[in-house]
């Protein structure tokens, strides 16, 4: 029984005044974060400190004294500033002027080099009998070295070899695959690719592994041929592994073909097969011209540079419009 001096009852929510609008409960503010310690805040910082030293050290700062030393002449003038006399003396060369032609060759041949191993990546994805083999042979030659490569493709692809008597069982006259000007580049580039495309089809397959199959199964339900999933599914998704084996397979191209060049052609026929990593090595071992092989690398160090970031910019393009 409630008594005449006792205090109203308390509503919830409210101060327990009569008349008074109930009170919303106080809502608490989450706890600020912690600000982390200065050793936390430091420790990235910390553990990439040794990677950029090493980066600065033995690759930056010997590019830098590798672009100084290109304008500083050779022989006599040794130590000198010369200016631009060497890069002048590159145009000039019409060994040089050939490297940079193959250079554009690669160029236009580098989708080829890209598309066969992204070709055999999707069909080991999409586990074509014996994909596990596949998988273990086609990566089998990268890890050959590439005197090797050439020694045996020396044989192969030789006059009197056995791919010409394939051709003369066929009614096909012999090919001087090595000895015709216009052929041996040709040659050379194939063979780069079948030594260096296992590499190239591991990074894909590791691409495939963040692709959604129901993407595919979608695809499949809907009846779309292989060359439309690959274009309209496949590719889209893969756009950043693109990218990345479109940079790395042209500094290889650009970088990597002296042991085959060395042992298959030297050079030849008639510079044909010149390359500015070869024509470097000319100029440094045998020609003794270590400032005009400074200016070639730097050109060759610059032509990467732009051709890397154009690639770059066309595939960001290229996924964008998809």
């Amino acid at each position: 029984m409630r008594t005449e001096n006792a205090p109203p009852p308390v509503r919830p929510g409210g101060a327990g005044r009569a008349g008074e609008a109930p009170r919303e409960p106080a809502t608490r503010r989450p706890p600020r974060p912690k600000r982390g310690s200065r050793t936390e805040r430091f420790a990235p910082y910390v553990l990439i400190a040794p990677t950029a030293l090493v980066i600065l050290g033995l690759r930056l700062y010997p590019l830098l004294l590798g672009v100084n030393f290109s304008f500083t002449g050779d022989g006599e003038r040794n130590g000198t500033a010369v200016g631009f006399d060497n890069y002048r003396e590159l145009i000039e060369d019409p060994l040089f002027r050939t490297a940079l032609s193959n250079v554009g060759l690669l160029v236009l041949l580098l989708p080829v080099a890209v598309a066969i191993p992204g070709l055999l990546a999707t069909f080991i994805y999409l586990r074509v009998p014996g994909h596990r083999l596949y998988r273990g042979v086609y990566f089998f030659p990268a890890v050959l070295s590439p005197v090797i490569v050439g020694a045996i493709f020396n044989l192969l692809l030789a006059f009197d070899g056995p791919l010409n008597a394939v051709l003369g069982h066929v009614g096909m006259s012999p090919v001087d695959w090595l000895g015709d000007p216009a052929i041996a580049m040709f040659a050379v580039v194939g063979v780069h690719v079948w030594a260096t495309f296992g590499m190239a089809l591991v990074v894909f397959l590791a691409g495939f592994a963040t692709l959604d199959p129901a993407l595919l199964d979608a695809a499949r339900v809907d009846g779309a041929s292989l060359p439309r999933v690959i274009w309209h599914v496949i590719i889209p998704r893969l756009t950043r592994t693109i990218q990345f084996v479109f940079v790395t397979t042209m500094i290889g191209m650009l970088t990597s073909m002296f042991g085959l060049l060395f042992v298959m052609t030297s050079g030849g026929p008639e510079g044909s097969t010149y390359l500015p990593e070869y024509y470097i090595w000319i100029q440094q071992g045998q020609m003794n011209r270590p400032a005009l092989a400074s200016a070639a690398s730097t050109v060759l160090f610059m032509i990467m540079l732009v051709v890397g970031l154009l690639q770059i910019t066309l595939l960001q393009r290229s996924g964008k419009d998809d």
